[in-house]
């Protein structure tokens, strides 16, 4: 069973078990707040002076009377027993059970807790998150400082925008996707246009036809990521849809399969190895546990390779990495959960730690039985900054590492590590780079494969429960010298993912640019903000100047008019 509630709150998401509490203080495995249309709220209790938590008292339409820690269904009890809740209600701190029922009244009792869910009490659809109503077109934007000469292009942006999301449901995971373009010429900042992709279900909402073109998967969702893969630019996810051509100006989306090469899923992060053109991919099918592959697209476009790798307990596999010899699976215990798919659940991924949790060394021509598998601290990786292979034969791996995904007790952010890993004895060495919380680990793209010098990250919260979508800064990272900068944006200001631009196709490691979204909630803007490399902490170089809040999303890139 799966608490719907728990996986409207990142806090708690796709938890098969919420972690309820009957009234004996006993474990309730697989809490009753499943929501299986029986569940009746009884009241709201704290457990104890001890433990600041909120519980709600669940009736389990047996007779049954349990607790839950769902925040959902807190708020849900609590809304219910306004007006009538006194301290007789649910636990006495002396741990003596009253008779909840007797301080509800006579009146009618909702039967199902998830009915008096909303957009307010659903985090993603509400305050910073809240999406934007309809798409937006603005001209001659207003620019402070000035913007490069040098750029010319587009910055990209992909991320989830709901047209009509079920409160109740809801995880931007699987919201309707709107891409962001802002064009850039001759030091102005021309145009910003935002586009929902014309998905099935999102053409159906918006009355529009549907983006043409092949579709793989059980859906045609398409809401993650978005750059320039052999020359033409595509809105991706992972584990479900064909991604989508776009038009460098957003006026045309067409649903792709790489001319009819690709046969399943692809990715969100495919990766252009510099040397060889090549696009390297981890690829999985949401839906199907057992497909997972490597795949290959060369430089004229055409997937030229996509080896099964054998995996059959369905892990999450969000990014990957290469190096000269290799390629890098990341198989960690976020994995599919078949219950969950069974009750409903929109995204069937849980937190299961008996599961492998281990780095593959793919020969980048071999298959599964060459992948060479070397066992990991428990660890979740959504993002790898790179790899490479050492002068000693050993794999130098730098990720953003979690202790757990979709636990209850949050998303624990152990910050910036490096894994050395040896292909002849299968060690992994684990050392901290920077325990600081951060996440979106970015390298100059043209050392993907290679030795790097430097990692931007994006700081996320300290503590895994704060609902924040991110931290106020960026860090630069110096691996050579082990400094480490800070851009701090400041308070209410909620920066995205930021990727470098080099100042020349030849230029060295960390002579450029960054660029990204920052998100004002003081005022409710959005900018698009430039910094100099060599001068990180200072002042930005530039700023673009958006009227309103682009929500947080996923991932964005700088498309130069030469890159397509």
């Amino acid at each position: 069973m799966v608490c719907h509630g728990c996986a409207a709150d990142r806090r708690y998401r796709h938890l098969p078990d919420c972690g309820g509490l009957d009234h004996r203080g006993s474990p309730l495995h697989h809490a009753i707040c499943a929501g299986n249309g029986r569940a009746r709220i009884l009241g709201q209790f704290r457990l104890s002076r001890d433990k600041q938590e909120d519980f709600a008292c669940l009736g389990d339409g047996d007779g049954g009377d349990h607790g839950c820690r769902c925040p959902a269904a807190v708020h849900a009890a609590t809304a219910a027993c306004s007006g009538h809740r006194n301290d007789r209600c649910g636990f006495g701190w002396g741990r003596k059970l009253y008779k909840v029922e007797d301080q509800l009244g006579s009146g009618p009792q909702p039967t199902d807790w998830r009915s008096l869910m909303s957009a307010a009490t659903n985090p993603f659809l509400s305050g910073i998150w809240a999406p934007m109503p309809a798409e937006v077109d603005l001209g001659a934007l207003a620019v402070s400082g000035e913007i490069p000469i040098a750029l010319r292009g587009h910055y990209l942006r992909m991320g989830p925008n709901p047209l009509k999301a079920d409160p109740r449901f809801y995880h931007p995971f699987i919201g309707d996707g709107m891409v962001h373009g802002i064009e850039i010429a001759d030091g102005k900042a021309n145009w910003y246009r935002s586009r929902f992709i014309r998905s099935h279900r999102a053409a159906a909402q918006l009355g529009v036809i549907p983006a043409p073109g092949v579709r793989h998967g059980p859906g045609d969702t398409v809401n993650t990521s978005v750059g320039v893969v052999a020359g033409r630019i595509l809105g991706m996810v992972e584990g479900g849809s064909t991604p989508v051509a776009l038009a460098a100006d957003l006026s045309t989306q067409d649903y792709t399969d790489f001319d009819g090469t690709l046969a399943g899923a692809f990715s969100a992060h495919p990766h252009r190895d510099p040397l060889t053109g090549e696009y390297h991919a981890i690829t999985y099918q949401w839906m199907e546990p057992g497909k997972a592959a490597h795949v290959v697209i060369d430089r004229s476009g055409k997937v030229v390779r996509e080896e099964p790798l054998g995996l059959q307990h369905g892990p999450m596999l969000h990014d990957c990495a290469f190096t000269a010899r290799y390629v890098l699976i990341f198989d960690m215990p976020a994995a599919f959960n078949a219950k969950a798919a069974a009750a409903g659940s929109p995204f069937p991924y849980s937190w299961q730690p008996a599961l492998p949790c281990r780095v593959g060394l793919m020969p980048r021509h071999g298959n599964a039985k060459d992948i060479i598998w070397c066992d990991v601290p428990l660890s979740y990786v959504y993002h790898a900054a790179n790899a490479y292979d050492a002068e000693d034969g050993r794999v130098i791996l730098d990720v953003c590492a979690f202790s757990s995904m979709f636990n209850a007790d949050g998303d624990r952010n152990r910050g910036l590590e490096r894994w050395v890993i040896d292909p002849l004895t299968r060690q992994v060495d684990v050392t901290s780079i920077d325990a600081a919380t951060q996440e979106f680990p970015r390298i100059d793209e043209r050392r993907f494969g290679q030795q790097h010098r430097l990692i931007t990250t994006l700081s996320q919260p300290i503590e895994p429960t704060d609902p924040a979508p991110g931290g106020s800064a960026l860090y630069l990272h110096d691996l050579e010298t082990g400094a480490k900068q800070v851009h701090d944006f400041g308070a209410g200001c909620f920066p995205g993912e930021f990727m470098f631009i080099p100042c020349a196709p030849d230029s060295a490691e960390g002579d450029g640019w960054l660029i990204g979204l920052v998100i004002d909630i003081n005022s409710d803007t959005t900018d698009l903000v430039i910094l100099d490399v060599q001068s990180f902490a200072g002042p930005p170089v530039a700023r673009v100047h958006l009227p309103h809040r682009i929500p947080p999303g996923f991932h964005g890139n700088w498309v130069a008019d030469t890159a397509t």
